[in-house]
């Protein structure tokens, strides 16, 4: 019988998180390595200063609600111990003449707010649905499941098919555009790739099944917040005996006859069988001591940056949603501004979770906590100290004004992070979500989960890794890492 591998995770995200719950599920002897002194990477809480209220810092919407519990469930924790609440509507998009789509889980609830809004529109939806139902799973199957350690693996006839009726080789935006008319509703199955730091006109149209999985799997919160996930993984790791080593920052990645023999830390060599890394993967360069098969001929695309705004509230309002974007008069503009000319547009669109419209705990009685992201460039231009505040400001005035009465004089606590903030945090040139999802950077253009062919013992996991961003679709990730390193174990 062979013995198990001795593995060293790098990074305590949900990546290196996931990486270590599955690697040790199978007998692996894992050790995981994080510089900072908490694991959870993006998914974590903000804490007013007496820490009586939080909310979540990172992420705040569970898609592909299956995907996270079966992973987790491979990795032996119980779907019980995942309290999912399902967001009803799924959300509201205000529109900056004053009108409100409600997004709905249900087709027939959705063609009436369509057909109520824009008339005549309702048989694009239906049309949408039935090509994407069609569509997805084989999507999923192919894209989200599948490494490619070869570009040719990718371009197979039926993955091709695949890939045109996503119409993969034209934007998000475009592919919206064969089922709508308006630019508002367009707008409202686009946007999504925001969810990964892409802009709906620059993002593949495989994306497109996101707007899709909203509808056919809805979307969820965590009960008492997306960065439970990281604690409940922690507990359950250490109960394992999983080595858990904070405050520690690896220096190098030793690779000795292409093959990599460990990690440095403190200074010192540390041997071990086989790596994860877990981060944004062009920090894995630099570790490599500039070894050929890592070097890269130009910087890999950031994804957009975010201004986010947390604040806790004296006071509750009445018929909202947990989920609301607001959209300025040319949605298309702003974003143009961020992920071309790398400005800060002069009418923002923003986004607002409001959780105790699904978890009336998540605040104290008669209060609230909001969390308002907005959509800014990285951190390479602009002077965010300044500039963050202005912009937090003018989003707070127009909250304030279309959706939130009284907001500014009921805030109690508020706290700001930008781009800066973010690249101090270790994400790459202040972007939240890894590299960005363009055509040149997704599918067999991303970094595998075995991300260099002439490096043995080597593996990534984490949102600038395939198949991408979001927290199931890093989870997914990693579990491809994980299957790659065992498969190839052989001591």
């Amino acid at each position: 019988m062979s013995r198990a591998p001795r593995v060293a995770i790098v990074g305590g995200g949900i990546g290196g998180l996931t990486s270590a719950l599955l690697l040790s599920k199978r007998g692996a002897e894992v050790t995981l390595i994080e510089s900072r002194d908490r694991l959870g990477g993006r998914i974590a809480f903000e804490r007013d200063e007496n820490d009586t209220r939080r909310i979540d810092q990172g992420p705040t919407i569970v898609l592909l609600p299956e995907m996270l519990l079966s992973i987790l469930e491979e990795g032996g924790i119980e779907r019980e111990r995942i309290k999912l609440i399902e967001s009803d509507p799924l959300y509201r998009i205000h529109y900056a003449d004053g009108r409100t789509m409600t997004k709905h889980r249900r087709p027939e609830q959705q063609e009436k707010e369509i057909a109520r809004l824009f008339p005549g529109e309702a048989e694009g939806y239906k049309r949408y649905m039935e090509q994407m139902r069609e569509t997805y799973p084989g999507a999923q199957k192919a894209v989200l499941e599948q490494t490619f350690p070869r570009k040719r693996d990718f371009f197979t006839p039926r993955l091709v098919r695949m890939l045109g009726k996503l119409q993969a080789h034209r934007s998000v935006r475009v592919a919206a555009s064969r089922y709508f008319k308006s630019d508002d509703l367009i707008d409202a199955y686009s946007l999504q790739s925001l969810y990964i730091g892409g802009q709906p006109a620059g993002t593949p149209g495989v994306y497109s099944i996101l707007p899709y999985a909203e509808h056919e799997f809805g979307i969820w919160m965590i009960e008492g917040g997306y960065a439970r996930l990281p604690v409940i993984l922690e507990e359950e790791l250490r109960a394992r005996g999983v080595k858990i080593r904070l405050n520690e920052r690896v220096e190098s990645l030793p690779v000795e006859d292409g093959k990599c023999r460990g990690i440095v830390v403190g200074g010192r060599r540390e041997e071990y069988d086989a790596v994860l890394f877990n981060g944004d993967f062009p920090a894995i360069l630099p570790l490599l001591d500039a070894r050929p098969e890592a070097r890269r001929r130009k910087p890999y695309r950031p994804s957009s940056g975010c201004v986010l705004v947390y604040l806790g509230a004296s006071k509750r309002w009445e018929d909202t949603a947990a989920h609301q974007f607001f959209l300025p008069d040319s949605l298309s503009d702003g974003l143009q501004a961020i992920f071309e000319r790398g400005m800060i547009p002069a009418n923002p669109s923003f986004y607002v979770f409001n959780p105790v419209e699904l978890d009336p705990q998540a605040a104290p009685p008669g209060e609230s906590v909001l969390y308002f992201l907005i959509p800014a460039p990285d951190a390479s231009r602009i002077a965010w100290p300044k500039e963050g505040k202005r912009l937090a400001r003018k989003v707070l005035r127009e909250a304030e004004r279309r959706g939130f009465p009284g907001l500014r004089e009921s805030i109690e606590w508020i706290k700001l992070r930008t781009p800066e903030d973010a690249l101090r945090d270790g994400n790459y040139v202040g972007g939240s979500f890894g590299i960005a999802p363009i055509l040149a950077q997704s599918g067999p253009y991303r970094p595998q989960p075995k991300p260099f062919a002439g490096i043995d013992g080597l593996y990534a996991a984490g949102a600038s890794v395939h198949p991408g961003g979001g927290v199931p679709i890093v989870m997914q990730g990693a579990r491809m890492a994980v299957n790659q390193l065992l498969k190839e174990w052989n001591p």
